[in-house]
């Protein structure tokens, strides 16, 4: 018998072409008067999904989502103590 996708993380999850999964953080749909810019624009197109979250994802939605997780770390440059003017 064929193994039927999670329908409640199909309406969370959208899966990219390249396989990648994406999800939308929670606090943006009411409430947005108390809530600060950054708050609210803090990744508008989703974040993907955590790498400890990936195996439970492939159980859940057999043959959509791909193994292949790239780090959703920002790299930002080390400035040199000196270098930086007060």
């Amino acid at each position: 018998m064929k193994q039927k996708s999670h329908s409640g993380l199909k309406k969370r999850l959208k899966i990219r072409k390249s396989g990648r999964a994406m999800f939308q953080k929670s606090a943006k749909k009411h409430l947005l008067s108390n809530k600060s810019k950054r708050q609210k624009g803090a990744s508008p197109d989703g974040l993907p999904i955590f790498k400890g979250m990936l195996q439970d994802m492939r159980r859940l939605i057999p043959g959509k989502v791909k193994a292949q997780y790239k780090s959703n770390t920002i790299k930002r440059k080390v400035v040199p103590a000196e270098k930086v003017e007060k």
